[in-house]
């Protein structure tokens, strides 16, 4: 079996490597470089351009050029570069193809199998457009890996022998995760994640673009050279005090010329570092531990060079980070390590991942009903076996819901599909719903009927384009709204309960209804009118004990319902 390389495809840059001799090597291109800048340049004739070179071409012909791309993965935008058409995942494509030949010159040797980490808060969609952008480029991909836990890995793999929690805060260029992992003898376990694809040091960019851009006089050609300066200027003030940005011939004949201190920028960089304090609290509580209970918390991504990252980290978690790791090459170095283990070239370590948000089906009444929680560890299977609510049905349509929200409607629907089934009496079909989340975190949802066997099996490969703000407003609103969601899955539960048995008393009353006094009669009425009005009012804690009261009225009456269909039966 041939050997697997890793690949960190970066939103700023990308890195690949493979295991040498035990040791995860990460392969320079030709000129020296491990880093290859995650930008794409289009010419309208011509091959396109990778890496640095397109770098260059971002302040020349921005128009027909693209960075950031790892932002779109996942959607269905249309980008026109150099008068083409690409998907996000064909820009992509083209920069793990550029990995994949360097590799090939540094090896002397084809390489066509790969491991590539996404960010962990990736959706199903954007894991599978990044599956598809490595098979476009020509690789067999083995595994998607989250960047956090292949850090994690990077940072663990000399300590195999020790138990640890570590907390990995990964802010690079686009995205920011936080994940909370167990190291026990090898076993990497991930105990919560949480994140934003849509945060990073791009963001921090803009805003400094928007200190020194004057409005309304900077085409796209001047724009792009300002900002690959203020770029190099906020580089440069993690170990500086101040700098000096100088355009020469910016506006014509003008030069452009001005002072940044590090004060400055930290100011114009807070609002965006603060923003993954909130994600850092919830990766802690959903992990059930306190910063003290932490043995390490490792930084990853450039962005985290800043002096001030390094400062609100230590803050937010009660000790130094660690920086023994290069922050730009950890989440690489991991993924080599992942492929090596897949590999054979590295033994006794396992990779236990989890999924970030909670995944279920829509069920009778408009509920969210959960199959695999979020944070499960994957790879995962998990099933339950629903039902008919209507005489009759003959087929059962599935809806596969993604998120934290009780009742369906709030959450967001991944895809649907039906099965079919033979017509019969309300609960009398048996339809069972298995999820399974492969080890790469993508999706696939089987439905059977228990009775003829009959069973379909979908990949949901195309979730809905959700931005992360998104993300963060519904789980923000999961928190908010926790107790009026739990109320009104309440009551609509109840209420559920209180149409069946009052039409199933109706039903038995007018089968057996004959054989009771009028005082038993005058009771079940009563109780039934104590439903009818808990449900016309809307109170939940009435409507569960008008229920409770019905049930305990009926039950000889439903007694008489079972002795009569029996005696039916035993006539046969």
């Amino acid at each position: 079996m041939d050997e697997i390389v890793g690949i960190d495809l970066g939103t700023t840059n990308s890195l690949i490597g493979v295991m040498e001799a035990g040791f995860p090597v990460l392969i320079a291109d030709e000129n020296g470089a491990r880093l290859t800048p995650s930008v794409v340049h289009v010419a309208e004739n011509g091959p396109p351009i990778v890496g640095n070179a397109a770098a260059r071409m971002l302040a020349v012909q921005p128009a027909n050029t693209i960075a950031s791309v790892k932002r779109l993965m996942g959607t269905a935008r249309r980008l026109n570069l150099g008068g083409r058409e690409f998907l996000p995942e064909n820009i992509s494509a083209l920069i793990l193809q550029k990995l994949k030949g360097d590799a090939e010159r540094a090896l002397q040797r084809q390489v066509s199998r790969a491991v590539i980490t996404v960010p962990a808060y990736f959706n199903d969609a954007q894991r599978h457009a990044t599956k598809r952008a490595g098979e476009l480029a020509g690789f067999s991909v083995e595994r998607i890996v989250n960047e956090p836990t292949a850090a994690a890995l990077a940072y663990g793999l000399d300590k195999l022998e020790t138990r640890a929690k570590i907390a990995v805060y990964d802010l690079g260029g686009g995205t920011f995760d936080i994940s909370i992992l167990e190291l026990n003898n090898g076993v990497f376990e991930v105990l919560a994640t949480n994140g934003n694809t849509h945060l990073g040091g791009d963001d921090i960019d803009r805003a400094l673009l928007d200190r020194f851009a004057e409005t309304g006089n900077r085409g796209p050609e001047k724009m792009a050279r300002l900002r690959e300066a203020v770029v190099a200027a906020k580089h440069r003030l993690s170990t500086e005090e101040m700098v000096t940005v100088d355009i020469p011939f910016l506006d014509g004949g003008e030069s452009f010329h001005c002072e940044l201190t590090r004060q400055e920028l930290e100011r114009i960089a807070a609002p965006t570092v603060e923003k993954t304090r909130q994600h850092c609290r919830r990766a802690l509580a959903d992990a059930k531990i306190s910063p003290a209970d932490l043995d390490d918390v490792i930084l990853v991504g450039g962005v985290t060079r800043m002096p001030l990252v390094r400062r609100f980290v230590a803050e937010i978690f009660g000790r130094e980070p660690n920086t023994s790791q290069n922050p730009d090459e950890a989440v690489a170095t991991g993924a080599t390590i992942q492929a090596g283990i897949l590999s054979g070239a590295v033994r006794d370590v396992v990779l236990l991942d989890v999924t970030p948000l909670s995944l279920g089906i829509e069920t009778f009444g408009g509920l969210m009903n959960v199959i695999i929680p979020r944070n499960s560890t994957i790879p995962i299977k998990a099933g339950e076996m629903f039902t008919t609510a209507v005489s009759n049905q003959r087929a059962m349509t599935i809806k596969v819901l993604q998120g934290e929200r009780e009742m369906a409607r709030d959450n967001w629907p991944l895809g649907q599909f039906e099965i079919d089934f033979e017509p019969a009496a309300k609960g009398m079909p048996r339809v069972g719903v298995q999820f399974e989340i492969d080890a790469n975190g993508i999706l696939h949802v089987l439905a059977r009927d228990t009775k003829t066997g009959a069973e379909k099996i979908v990949e949901i490969n195309s979730a809905v384009d959700v931005s992360d703000e998104a993300v963060e407003a519904m789980l923000a609103d999961s928190l908010e709204h926790a107790f009026d969601d739990m109320s009104e899955r309440g009551w609509t539960e109840a209420s559920l309960k209180s149409q069946e048995m009052l039409t199933g008393v109706d039903s038995a009353l007018a089968l057996v209804g004959d054989e009771f006094d009028e005082t038993e009669k005058e009771a079940i009425s009563a109780a039934m009118a104590k439903v009818r009005d808990a449900l016309e009012r809307r109170e939940l804690q009435r409507l569960k004990q008008a229920n409770a009261d019905l049930d305990a009225a009926t039950q000889h009456l439903a007694a008489a319902v079972v002795e009569k269909a029996m005696a039916g039966d035993s006539r046969r």
